[in-house]
C-alpha cells in the first residue's frame, strides 16, 4: 500500500536481499520435488501437484475416486487452537485430539466458565475479526450456567472421582505433561509431547526449566497475542519450526554450508505457500471507509510489529536474523491469512450426549437423572469443537471452484487435526481436484467480491454461465 510508509524494521533494510530470496517463489521443478517427497512420506498416492500456465500449482486426481470417497487427508505443517477455545475443549497441543475423559472435560469447562473466564471482556480474544484485520470467524460458548452444578461436583469430575453412566463407550486418551513443565500444553501420548517439543514447543515453552528472562519475554509475547489476535501464536510457531529445522541441518554431519543456504532449506516446507503481507491482503471490514483504508492497515502493520519485538526478545537467532523482519513475519501471518484451512475437531462431549439420548426408555430415563444438569449447565453451546488455525501443505495447493468436486469434511471416525478432503463426485484419473474457498451459494457479484481477497475473479463453468445470463 503506497500509503503505509517505511517498515519500521530495521532488519527489513538490513537483510533485503536474504528476505528477497526467502519471499521469492520457488522455481517449479523445486517444488514439484518438494510436493513429490511429501506425498511419498505420507503416503498420499492418490494425488498429485501439477503447474498450469492458467492456474499455477493445483492438485490433480492420481486415480479414479468415486463419490464420498477421501481424497487426501492432509497432516498440518503449523497449527494451533484458538486461545478462547482452550477454555471449552482440552487437547493434545500438537494432533489435536480430545485428552483426558468426558468428565474432565466437562468438568473443567464448567469450572472455567464459573470462575468467569468467558466473560464479555475476554470473549473476543481469539476472533480474527473487527479491529485486528482478519476474516477467520470466531466462537466460544458463553451461555453456559455453570452455577447449576455445585462446585464440589464440578471439582470431582475433574478430578475424576465422580463418573457419569456411559462415558466408557466414549475412552479418551490420558493426559501428558509438557516435556518442559508448561502449564498450557497438553498431550494424548509422549509421542506427541516429544514431537512438538522437536519441532515448534521447545523455543516457546514457559515452564519452569526455561531460562527466567527467557520465559517472562515469551509470557509478554503471548499475553499480547491473546489480548489482541492469536494468529500471531500461529506465526510464531512457523517460525520456530523453520529455526528448529535449521539447527537440525546444523548438526548434520555432511553440512558444510554457511547459515543463508541452510536457512533457506530450513524454510523451505513454509515456502511454499502462497503469500502477501497480512496487513496487505486481509479484507476491509465493513465498519472501516476506504478513505481511512491506509490507516487501518498501517494498524495493523504497527500491531504485527509489536507481536514481532516481543517474539525477538523471546527467541532471537542472529544466525536466523532475516527470519525475524517484519517483511518476513507480515507474509507468514497473510499466508496463514489465504491458505489455512480452519483446524476443526469435533468433540467427543457432543457424541456422547447424543448417545445419551438415543438410549431406549428406561435407560435413558435413568442415565439422564444424572447427565441433565451438566447438560443445563453447559447450555446450547454443550458441542463447541476444538477450533484453530492451521497450515495445511497439500490442501493449500487445492484451487477454487464455484462448483468443487471435493470438499473439506470431517467425518465421526475423523478425530485428529488432519484436514480431510471428501469427493463430492466422481473424479476421473487427471482430473484437477477443486474445493470452494467460499459459500458457492452466494450470488455470482457476491462471490466474486470475496474471492477478490485472495487475488483472482473467478472463472469456473458456474461464474461462466452466471454472468452470460
Amino acid at each position: 500500500m503506497g500509503g503505509i510508509g517505511a517498515s519500521p524494521c530495521d532488519l527489513d533494510r538490513e537483510f533485503a536481499p536474504q528476505i528477497a530470496q526467502l519471499l521469492a517463489t520457488p522455481p517449479i521443478q523445486s517444488a514439484l520435488e518438494y510436493y513429490d517427497e511429501l506425498i511419498r512420506s505420507q503416503k498420499h498416492d492418490g494425488v498429485r501437484v501439477s503447474y498450469s500456465g492458467k492456474h499455477g500449482k493445483g492438485v490433480c486426481a492420481n486415480r479414479d475416486f468415486a463419490e464420498d470417497d477421501v481424497v487426501l487427508m492432509d497432516q498440518m505443517l503449523v497449527g494451533a487452537q484458538h486461545s478462547l477455545n482452550k477454555i471449552d475443549c482440552v487437547v493434545c497441543s500438537y494432533c489435536f485430539r480430545f485428552i483426558g475423559s468426558i468428565e474432565f472435560q466437562i468438568g473443567r469447562r464448567l469450572y472455567l466458565h464459573s470462575i468467569g473466564a468467558s466473560t464479555g471482556s475476554t470473549s473476543d480474544r481469539h476472533c480474527h475479526g473487527s479491529d485486528v484485520g482478519s476474516s477467520t470467524g470466531c466462537s466460544g460458548s458463553t451461555n453456559g450456567n455453570s452455577n447449576a452444578v455445585p462446585q464440589e461436583v464440578i471439582m470431582s469430575l475433574m478430578d475424576g472421582d465422580t463418573s457419569l453412566p456411559f462415558t466408557d463407550q466414549f475412552c479418551l486418551p490420558s493426559i501428558v505433561a509438557c516435556p518442559g513443565g508448561c502449564e498450557g500444553e497438553l498431550y494424548c501420548s509422549q509421542s506427541c509431547a516429544d514431537s512438538d517439543w522437536d519441532s515448534y514447543h521447545s523455543l516457546l515453552c514457559t515452564g519452569s526449566k526455561t531460562e527466567p528472562s527467557r520465559r517472562s519475554a515469551l509470557q509478554k509475547f503471548v499475553e499480547h497475542a491473546n489480548g489482541t489476535n492469536d494468529i500471531f501464536l500461529v506465526a510464531a510457531k512457523a517460525i520456530t519450526f523453520t529455526l528448529l529445522r535449521y539447527k537440525k541441518l546444523q548438526r548434520h554431519p555432511a553440512s558444510h554450508e554457511s547459515s543463508f543456504p541452510l536457512l533457506m532449506e530450513a524454510w523451505k516446507p513454509l515456502s511454499m505457500g502462497f503469500k502477501k503481507r497480512w496487513w496487505e491482503c486481509v479484507a476491509l471490514p465493513e465498519d472501516i471507509d476506504s478513505s481511512e483504508e491506509d490507516s487501518f492497515r498501517q494498524q495493523m502493520r504497527d500491531l504485527a510489529f509489536v507481536s514481532l519485538q516481543l517474539l525477538k526478545d523471546a527467541i532471537f537467532d542472529p544466525e536466523c536474523a532475516p527470519l525475524f523482519s517484519l517483511d518476513v513475519y507480515g507474509h507468514i501471518i497473510g499466508m496463514f491469512e489465504l491458505n489455512n484451512l480452519d483446524l476443526v475437531v469435533a468433540s467427543p462431549v457432543e457424541d456422547y450426549f447424543i448417545h445419551i439420548d438415543d438410549l431406549p426408555g428406561s435407560e435413558k430415563e435413568e442415565a439422564e437423572k444424572v447427565t441433565r444438569p451438566f447438560l443445563g449447565a453447559l447450555g446450547e453451546d454443550y458441542s463447541v469443537p476444538c477450533e484453530g488455525t492451521a497450515f495445511f501443505p497439500l490442501q493449500s495447493c487445492m484451487n477454487h471452484s464455484c462448483c468443487p468436486n471435493a470438499k473439506a469434511f470431517k467425518r465421526d471416525e475423523d478425530k485428529d487435526g488432519h484436514a480431510v478432503i471428501l469427493a463430492l463426485k466422481p473424479i476421473s484419473k487427471g482430473e484437477e481436484i477443486t474445493i470452494s474457498y467460499i459459500d458457492e451459494d452466494l450470488s455470482y457479484e457476491e462471490r466474486q467480491v470475496q474471492l477478490a481477497d485472495y487475488g483472482f475473479t473467478c472463472a469456473c463453468s458456474k461464474c461462466q454461465e452466471e454472468l452470460l445470463i
